[in-house]
């Protein structure tokens, strides 16, 4: 029979379809059938040689001339830095200028080189610059919350191949953050203890959707997971923001993603997937009721009408069976 598992972190309802569950293995995406992309593009603008083609950099990793990385405006930025924060009402209608920041991270000067396949200090230098960007974004008073993400493949929204992460900093705390939130703040005043720490606890007591187990982080399924073979990747050290993660944590946290990244890459064929790293809002970041996170989401299936109409995943996949299966899975 199929079950109804309540996310404890949303209290989303989810349907595990025992019934319709696919095996882990069945989930592979054949990698030939995904196009071979060459080490360098001519018409890429995130190739060197093309950096005219697009906005001045924010910051640079190596040098203007050989760089590892640069970080750049987004071109076709969906916020802007211009502007206020003024909102402007008229009976139930409310609006303000879309004020904001929004940058893409260029994690390699290689076309075709993914962050599973860079040495370790690369995507070690790649956790800095990423926890640089949100320490710099948030010293804009007026921003409240920024989100960092990556969208690999065209099934998780990329419009440009080459590697790269994008970070939206914005004026506002949207409901689906401040919900999260707010079950935490609610758990925290309930118990006096961390949600999420409460959760790595109950999984290591569980200790049947655990896939890695470092110094400083956890990876496991969840419990009530909404997508098949989706990944938390959970600090140990209480954290309520990705700001300060420590050098040592930085270390870890590269080898940890890039080790999880690969087994995904040769297990399910190099899938499509997005991550994101959930940290408290800015005004919040000091307070003891969060745990930042990242979250990754292999696109191995789609909402269809269910989804979209009544909010209830539906995941083929056991989360217990999948996290054994990558635990086991030999690179």
């Amino acid at each position: 029979m199929s079950e109804l598992r309540q996310d404890p972190t949303t209290y989303d309802w989810i349907i595990i379809a025992k019934e319709r569950a696919k095996r882990p293995h069945e989930f592979n995406k054949k990698q030939e059938t995904k196009e071979t992309l060459p080490a360098h593009s001519e018409n890429c603008p995130f190739c060197p040689g093309n950096e005219d083609m697009t906005p001045k950099a924010e910051a640079v990793y190596g040098t203007p001339e050989k760089w590892n990385i640069r970080v750049i405006p987004n071109k076709f930025a969906a916020l802007s830095p211009t502007g206020n924060t003024k909102r402007e009402e008229r009976k139930l209608f409310r609006k303000s200028y879309g004020y904001g920041r929004h940058e893409v991270i260029i994690e390699t000067p290689l076309h075709n080189q993914f962050i599973p396949f860079l040495d370790d200090e690369k995507v070690e230098e790649l956790i800095k610059a990423y926890r640089d960007r949100y320490c710099a974004l948030k010293k804009d008073p007026k921003i409240k919350t920024i989100i960092i993400f990556k969208n690999h493949g065209a099934g998780a929204g990329t419009s440009l191949e080459h590697p790269h992460t994008q970070i939206v900093a914005s004026p506002i705390v949207p409901p689906y953050i401040r919900r999260k939130y707010n079950v935490t703040t609610q758990h925290f005043d309930n118990t006096g203890r961390c949600l999420y720490c409460d959760i790595e606890e109950s999984e290591l007591e569980e200790n049947a959707r655990i896939v890695a187990n470092t110094e400083h982080f956890m990876v496991l399924h969840p419990f009530a997971s909404h997508y098949p073979f989706e990944t938390w990747i959970m600090p140990k050290a209480h954290k309520s923001s990705f700001g300060y993660i420590s050098e040592d944590e930085q270390k870890d946290f590269a080898k940890v993603l890039k080790d999880v990244l690969m087994k995904l890459y040769v297990s399910l064929g190099n899938p499509d997937y997005n991550f994101i790293i959930h940290t408290a809002p800015v005004d919040d970041e000091h307070k003891p009721y969060y745990l930042w996170h990242m979250q990754i989401i292999p696109r191995l299936t789609k909402a269809a009408g269910f989804e979209l109409g009544s909010g209830i995943y539906i995941n083929t996949a056991l989360p217990e069976e999948t996290a054994s299966f990558m635990r086991d899975f030999k690179l």
